[in-house]
């Protein structure tokens, strides 16, 4: 008889990781996590003592994956790559968009708190630097890219649209480059 297979956490996070992807993370379940595995539900409940603390962790699994998708740069202007990334994230990631950023993890926040957020400083630092203005006026302009990049984000990971990049570019532009002008004194 050959030996069992030993169920790592790793293994339980990565096929639950694969639920959250393919199916949403509302199906993340001992049965769902088990089968996929081919395995009982023990060794997932042994590694997790609630499907709560495992949804948390594949959680911190999306958000690491999301981050990398969307900071792969491609032109001479990350700022704006970056909120096309988002969208295409949303469009082609439609359940792990919902997951990380439709599912109230943000209660009880504003977008100030979020626009102030650690992990963003780097790029309001690389925004700074990049059309030369100061970093609460950086702020001023990710915010105006986020939420139009948002919006975008939310219509494709909520609906079965047609996905139109040169429209989606065009209207990242207008909103970047008349956030810009604005805060340089344009208007």
């Amino acid at each position: 008889m050959p030996p069992k297979v030993k169920i790592t956490k790793e293994m339980i996070i990565d096929a639950a990781f694969e639920i959250a992807r393919s199916e949403g993370a509302e199906n993340i379940n001992a049965r769902t996590v088990s089968k996929k595995l081919g395995c009982s539900t023990q060794p997932v409940m042994y590694h997790f003592k609630t499907i709560e603390e495992l949804k948390k962790t594949v959680y911190v699994k999306a958000d690491e994956y999301h981050s990398e998708y969307i900071t792969n740069i491609q032109s001479e202007n990350p700022m704006k790559d970056i909120g096309l990334n988002y969208i295409r994230f949303a469009e082609t990631e439609k359940n792990l968009f919902r997951f990380l950023f439709q599912t109230n993890e943000f209660i009880g926040k504003n977008i100030s708190e979020l626009i102030n957020s650690e992990e963003l400083q780097p790029i309001i630092a690389i925004l700074s630097k990049e059309v030369e203005v100061n970093t609460e006026q950086a702020k001023t302009i990710f915010r105006s890219l986020f939420l139009i990049a948002h919006g975008y984000a939310s219509m494709f990971a909520n609906n079965e649209m047609t996905y139109d990049e040169q429209t989606i570019i065009s209207d990242l532009d207008l909103v970047f480059d008349g956030t810009v002008y604005s805060l340089k004194g344009g208007l």
